[in-house]
């Protein structure tokens, strides 16, 4: 019944298990999907331990369901851009510009 998980929702679920190439987690009580190694974080893994542990609850996202294989792929890495998503604010780099030509002209100055 992998009818009601959707390709890019956001779902909780609970680490049950940790291998070299990834990640088990339980969606419900007869839903079990995988995070690939590669779908963790941002760059290198060596050790997944690093980032999760058994039973503990995690949010990850939906990205593939093969009804065929009965396999869900699913994403720690795009749960959690999701969730660190930058916020503008009007503030931005205002105050990276106002002073970077002062710290300019004073690194000049200690150089001579």
């Amino acid at each position: 019944m992998l009818v009601k998980w959707k390709v890019g929702a956001i779902v909780t679920g609970k680490v049950t298990g940790i291998q070299p190439y990834g990640v088990f987690v339980s969606l419900d009580e007869h839903t079990q999907g995988l995070v690939h190694i590669s779908e963790i974080t941002e760059g290198f893994v060596k050790n997944i331990y690093d980032y999760v542990q058994i039973g503990e609850k995690v949010n990850v996202k939906v990205i593939a369901v093969d009804e065929k294989t009965n396999r869900i792929s699913l994403s720690l890495k795009e749960a959690n851009m999701i969730r660190h998503k930058k916020i503008e604010t009007s503030l931005g780099f205002q105050t990276l510009k106002e002073k970077l030509q002062q710290w300019i002209e004073q690194a000049q100055k200690e150089k001579q």
